[in-house]
């Protein structure tokens, strides 16, 4: 499989010194997002407090392939150390979205945390997608589990 060519588009208020969305390693799955705030916010920057939610920008549109989506997930640092997340993890951004790109954040913490301009505050995966088709059917085929749901294949 080639490589997928993401286009950026930077928003007209967006500062370019910012960096593009990068993987930091070698072998990292996901590039790392950072914010880009509006100029009214870059100097004290974004401070959510305990259980707030917000949708920090990026100052990016994507152009993703088709058949391809992007999902954001929660940086595991930010996630341990400050209780930072994403409420609906992971997101996706799809390939025919053309809107900004945001980052809705949760601050699961017990802290008020400040989301400073030019942090990196996520990551995206880029990844294959399939659509299925769905049809109704009289039966479905047995399994072991069959019916078992949330808690039915463990102990804990």
């Amino acid at each position: 499989m080639s490589t997928p060519i993401i286009k950026v588009l930077r928003e007209d208020w967006a500062d370019p010194e910012i960096a593009l969305p990068r993987y930091e390693t070698h072998g990292a799955a996901g590039a790392d997002l950072r914010a880009n705030l509006a100029p009214e916010n870059r100097a004290g920057g974004i401070t959510l407090a305990p259980m707030q939610r917000a949708i920090i920008p990026t100052g990016l549109r994507v152009e993703i392939p088709k058949g391809f989506e992007m999902q954001i997930r929660p940086r595991s640092g930010l996630a341990l150390k400050h209780g930072i997340s994403l409420p609906n993890t992971p997101g996706t951004i799809d390939a025919d979205y053309r809107g900004p790109l945001g980052v809705l954040l949760i601050n699961l913490g017990t802290e008020a945390y400040l989301i400073e301009h030019g942090a990196r505050i996520a990551q995206a995966i880029v990844a294959p997608v399939v659509q299925a088709r769905f049809e109704v059917t009289d039966a479905l085929g047995d399994t072991a589990r069959g019916a078992g749901g949330f808690g039915s294949t463990g102990k804990g």
